[in-house]
C-alpha cells in the first residue's frame, strides 16, 4: 500500500482509505505507462492489479482519460522538481543556469521516454489550467527575456514578425498565473518570438532523439546537443 502524506494522515479513516486507494491506482497506472506505454493504461488492467472490479474504479476516476490527465499532472510535477533542482539560483550567469536546465530536461526525457511521450506527444486539454511544468519553463525564460535586451534587438533586425498580440497577452497571463513579475516592455512581440524559437528548437531536438527520428545515426549526442544550445544562444543574441 502506498504511504500517505502528512496531510492525508489527518483525514478520517474512510477518507484515508480512499486516498490510499487512489494513490495505488496512480502507482499502478504509472508502472503500466513506464513498462508498456500509455495504451496499456486501462481501468481493467489496473483493477486486475488491485484485485477489484473495473466499475469500482469509476468511483475514483470518471474515465480512462481522466486518469491519464492525472497521471500527466504527476509526471509534470516530477519533471518540475527535476528541473528546479538544476536551476541553481547562485550560479552567476543566467545562461549557465539555462543550459543546465536544458541538459537536465534532455537527460530526463531520454531516461523516461514513455512519460515524455505522455506529456509532450499527446494533445493538451485546453480547458485545463497550465501544468506545473509551465511554471518551471517560464521561470527559466523570464530572465532570458528581461535581462537581455540584445536578444530582442537581434530578432528585430532579422525577422519581419506578424501580429502576435494574442500570443503576447497569453504569455503575460501565463507569467501572471505563475506569480512571475515581468515588466510590460519585456513582453513585446519579439519576446514571444524569442520564447517560441527556444522552445521549438529545444523540444524538437529532444523529441527527435527520444523517438529515434533523426534521419541519420547520431553519435556524440551530448556534444551535438551542447553545440545546438550554443548556436541557439548566439542566434538569439545571448552571447
Amino acid at each position: 500500500m502506498t504511504e500517505l502524506s502528512p496531510r492525508e494522515t489527518e483525514l478520517s479513516p474512510r477518507e484515508r482509505a480512499r486516498a490510499a486507494t487512489e494513490q495505488d491506482i496512480r502507482h499502478h497506472a504509472r508502472t503500466l505507462l513506464v513498462e508498456h506505454g500509455s495504451d496499456a493504461v486501462t481501468l481493467r488492467a489496473i483493477a486486475r492489479e488491485l484485485g477489484i472490479t473495473a466499475p469500482a474504479l469509476y468511483r475514483y476516476y470518471a474515465s480512462r482519460e481522466d486518469l491519464l490527465r492525472q497521471l500527466c499532472d504527476d509526471v509534470c510535477a516530477d519533471l518540475s522538481e527535476e528541473l528546479s533542482a538544476a536551476f541553481d539560483p547562485v550560479t552567476e550567469h543566467f545562461l549557465d543556469r539555462t543550459f543546465a536546465v536544458c541538459r537536465r530536461f534532455r537527460s530526463w526525457a531520454l531516461a523516461h521516454p514513455k512519460e515524455f511521450a505522455l506529456v509532450f506527444a499527446t494533445p493538451k486539454d485546453r480547458s485545463r489550467q497550465p501544468d506545473r511544468f509551465a511554471g518551471v519553463f517560464l521561470s527559466i525564460v523570464a530572465p532570458m527575456i528581461s535581462e537581455n535586451p540584445n536578444a530582442q534587438e537581434k530578432v528585430k533586425a532579422s525577422v519581419d514578425l506578424p501580429d502576435l498580440s494574442v500570443q503576447q497577452k497569453s504569455l503575460a497571463d501565463a507569467f501572471s498565473h505563475e506569480g512571475i513579475d515581468m515588466p510590460p516592455e519585456a513582453l513585446d512581440a519579439e519576446a514571444v518570438y524569442f520564447l517560441m524559437r527556444w522552445w521549438v528548437r529545444l523540444y524538437g531536438h529532444i523529441a527527435l532523439e527520444v523517438f529515434g527520428r533523426f534521419p541519420f545515426e547520431v553519435i556524440h549526442a551530448d556534444q551535438l546537443f551542447d553545440a545546438a544550445l550554443q548556436e541557439l544562444a548566439e542566434e538569439s543574441g545571448l552571447i
